[in-house]
């Protein structure tokens, strides 16, 4: 199991930033697509309290969304978040 999930859906622009960040940086990432995985939405509310995507989860912590994870990279805190 990967230590970085992200809770996506369809044509959503910011899953698709998410994933183009996680694949810049060589981070592997579990995608849990919430259009085709019937279990995802129920999965999202009890990980992360939320029901907006996309959710970044590393470690067992919810970051919150692409916004979140966009900032902990450009403050150098995503390897921090990668390390813990």
């Amino acid at each position: 199991m990967s230590q970085v999930t992200v809770y996506t859906t369809d044509r959503c622009p910011f899953c698709r930033s998410a994933k183009t960040l996680l694949d810049r940086r060589q981070i592997a990432y579990e995608e849990i697509n919430l259009a085709r995985d019937p279990d995802g939405r129920e999965q999202l509310s009890r990980v992360t309290g939320m029901h907006t995507f996309p959710q970044i989860v590393i470690g067992g912590r919810s970051i919150g969304g692409f916004t979140e994870l966009l900032a902990a990279d450009r403050a150098g805190r995503l390897a921090q978040l990668l390390a813990a």
